[in-house]
């Protein structure tokens, strides 16, 4: 980047660290995208002069409220609940829900603002948005989850609707909390609508949405293998995290030919060198889905090697899938990724490699899947979902996983035509981010301001 982007770059940051003072995630967030975009911002004077960035950065609406519930000991706990309603140039706010301690205002417009780029490059009609609580479900019973999630519906449910405002699933919120959240929408507005995606089968939701961030995850890394003419058979494929996104992805690695041999939670991460087959998925999936035990339980039964306090960044292989959270892989790791023989890495979650992470990633030449693209697939599906829910009409699980696969297909074209470079390099930051800066963008212009 020249002197005078550098220059540019830093003055527009100055302004939104100034507006948005201490928070950290989205000023990250803001900067990536910033950084990719300007130079093709500034050689498009349409864009400059109509202050899209600028407009780009402010969420439309910010709602934030009260969540009083009882929990089991008949004591009343209070959190707090938002929802950021970023863009809705192309459709309606889409993003899902995160309950967790960790979450506030700057880590939701972070993900508010990243889903803006992801849903413009699914070409699906859905604009971008998020929310969530600092609830934090773990160690609660089914009730007080129930509790919380009426609770917490009764204030959001004025605030969305199917042509409105869809929101979905998080870290935290799972078939459960959809579930009640989605029965306290339809107690209160009496209509039963496709407000909420990641339904139940039974009552509108879509075959695969479970498995899709996973799955699109993988076939955004085999889309990048394949400009090297290689495939996913027999790589060996470290993953993080233990919930959906990464069960999901090793489901599909092992349908494709691949060894994925880590997985982790909060509290560690274990080592299976003979790979993690369709037998040990099983006791994962029960292990966390139904039990939700700890993974150190996995090493105990199948005599694998336990990492406590560690991420699975130091163990030698061919792809990593971070799976968990924003900021996982730091500089250090990525570098050790790099000794290691890791040359893909595909997020499965949101900004789950640090800035200097990235720039390791980059400048190592790697085949690099930011998550607003490789990631992608999670909300494909919830869009695919809406369409279903609009037609009352559901799709076969093979349809649904052929949509995605195209979507995904799709949404590396994209990468490829907006991000290669001079030298051949596939830059997918900056594809991703020009790919879905575009559509946003001029549908805003043709808008007006507004």
């Amino acid at each position: 980047m020249s002197e005078l982007f550098d220059v540019q770059v830093n003055e527009f940051m100055a302004k939104v660290i100034a507006k948005n003072p201490g928070e950290t995630e989205f000023h990250q967030a803001v900067k990536e995208i910033v950084e990719s975009i300007m130079p093709f911002v500034q050689e498009n004077p349409k864009y400059s002069n109509k202050k899209i960035l600028e407009r780009m950065v402010e969420p439309e609406r910010v709602i934030l409220f009260r969540v009083p519930w009882v929990d089991d000991k008949g004591e009343i706990q209070v959190n707090r609940g938002y929802r950021i309603e970023m863009n809705s140039a192309i459709g309606p706010y889409k993003g899902g829900l995160r309950f967790h301690p960790t979450v506030n205002l700057g880590i939701l417009k972070f993900l508010a603002f990243e889903q803006v780029f992801k849903n413009s490059l699914t070409t699906l009609p859905m604009g971008g948005g998020k929310g969530g609580s600092d609830f934090d479900p773990k160690r609660k019973s089914d009730n007080e989850i129930m509790r919380f999630c009426q609770s917490f519906m009764t204030e959001l449910q004025r605030h969305i609707g199917p042509d409105t405002d869809v929101p979905a699933g998080d870290i935290g919120v799972g078939g459960r909390e959809i579930g009640y959240l989605f029965g306290q929408y339809k107690r209160i507005r009496n209509e039963f609508t496709g407000v909420l995606t990641g339904k139940g089968i039974n009552w509108g939701g879509s075959l695969i949405r479970p498995e899709a961030t996973g799955y699109g995850a993988v076939y955004f890394a085999e889309e990048m293998l394949k400009t090297r003419n290689e495939t996913l058979k027999d790589k060996i494929v470290t993953i993080s995290g233990s919930g959906n996104v990464a069960q999901y992805a090793v489901e599909k690695l092992i349908h494709m030919g691949a060894k994925p041999v880590t997985l982790s939670d909060s509290s560690g991460f274990i080592y299976d060198p003979d790979g993690i087959d369709m037998e040990k998925l099983q006791f994962v999936l029960h292990l966390k889905n139904v039990k939700r035990g700890r993974i150190e339980e996995y090493a105990l039964k199948y005599n694998v090697k336990y990492y406590e306090g560690q991420r699975p960044w130091s163990v030698k292989c061919h792809v990593a899938l971070p799976c968990a959270t924003q900021n996982e892989i730091n500089k250090e790791e990525a570098e050790e990724l790099m000794l290691n023989g890791c040359y893909v890495v595909s997020e499965g979650a949101n900004m789950p490699s640090t800035p200097e992470a990235v720039e390791v990633f980059l400048k190592s030449k790697i085949l690099y899947g930011p998550g607003k693209a490789a990631n992608a697939g999670g909300v494909a599906t919830s869009g695919l979902e809406m369409t279903q829910n609009s037609m009352r009409l559901p799709w076969t699980r093979e349809e649904v996983d052929q949509r995605l696969h195209q979507i995904m297909i799709n949404i590396h074209e994209t990468c490829v035509k907006y991000g290669t470079e001079q030298n051949g390099y596939i830059n997918y930051v900056k594809g991703a981010n020009i790919g879905g800066f575009i559509k946003v963008a001029d549908s805003m212009i043709d808008q007006g301001v507004i």
